[in-house]
């Protein structure tokens, strides 16, 4: 029994690590259609639209060269070394902020090969959140691997709740989602991640998206994982391992819904906002990792 449980988890935690990728985004962009009145695209066209782009041959600029012809299957690489990790936990967790910074550099070194104003002005943007996103993520991974436990009484469960949500806010950076950017318009001045690749056509698109999916599902499922392992509440469902990789991917599905419904209804800020907000969350989150170290 012991045995046929343990296969079975691995067996959804496999089925998990195919489909998450395109579920995750897939039910991020249904539900933000649904909250703006609209029926949206199906769940699975991320996927119809890889499998066809990845049949076209991109096209290339006239200032093109090493990155512009490299730099997206470097993104994939690293982006399903990501997935993986996160996944099935093979190495450390505190190589992801270093697995998510080597995507973030193929991205910008395709779009600042290009040439482009738009991919310049994408390219310091997406690095400007990174610096200041990276300390946050850094903090909440450290926390992943610790042994703090959130205990069922109120002073534990409003730390879980203010950490979450400082943990929710650096997933929001890292995606850009608002209140950082605007995935809903194609302005000039609220573009970051769409500013990077409007040169890239065909397999080039193809990978970068995949790479960006595997990001997305990742940071869906840390966060999950997170709370999973750390949460008193749920520390007997992580026990069993069918209900822990069942729980994993129900809570990165419901997880993209409610960030599709966030992304609906709310606002970017302007930009000179951004650091500022980034740096009060780095504070908060020292703080409130202090204070839970010294009430351990």
């Amino acid at each position: 029994m012991v045995t046929a449980t343990f296969l079975l988890g691995i067996l959804i935690q496999i089925l998990a690590f195919i489909s998450l990728p395109f579920l995750c985004g897939g039910v991020l962009q249904k539900i933000r259609a649904y909250a703006q009145g609209r029926k949206g695209a199906p769940v699975l066209q991320i996927l119809y639209d890889t499998i066809r782009m990845i049949k076209k041959s991109p096209i290339d600029g006239p200032f093109s060269g090493f990155f512009s012809e490299s730099s997206a299957i470097f993104a994939f690489a690293f982006g399903l070394v990501l997935w993986s990790l996160v996944s099935f936990e093979w190495a450390s967790l505190l190589l992801i902020p270093f697995l998510i910074g080597m995507i973030r550099f193929a991205t910008v070194a395709y779009a600042v090969e290009n040439g482009t104003s738009f991919g310049g002005m994408g390219a310091a943007r997406e690095t400007l959140l990174f610096i200041f996103g990276e300390p946050i993520l850094i903090l909440v991974l450290v926390v992943l691997e610790s042994n703090v436990v959130f205990h069922e009484n109120f002073a534990h469960i409003s730390f879980a709740i203010l950490f979450f949500l400082g943990a929710t806010l650096i997933v929001l950076s890292e995606l850009a989602k608002p209140p950082f950017d605007d995935p809903r318009t194609h302005l000039e001045l609220t573009m970051v991640h769409e500013a990077m690749l409007l040169e890239a056509s065909g397999r080039t698109r193809a990978f970068f998206e995949l790479a960006h999916q595997f990001k997305t599902a990742s940071l869906f499922l840390l966060l999950t994982k997170l709370g999973l392992e750390h949460v008193e509440v749920f520390l007997g469902v992580s026990s069993v391992p069918v209900w822990k990789e069942l729980a994993s991917f129900g809570g990165a599905i419901l997880l993209s819904a409610l960030i599709g419904y966030w992304e609906a209804n709310s606002t970017r800020r302007k930009w000179i906002w951004i650091p500022e907000l980034l740096g009060l969350n780095f504070i908060f989150m020292l703080i409130l990792g202090i204070l839970l170290k010294l009430g351990k």
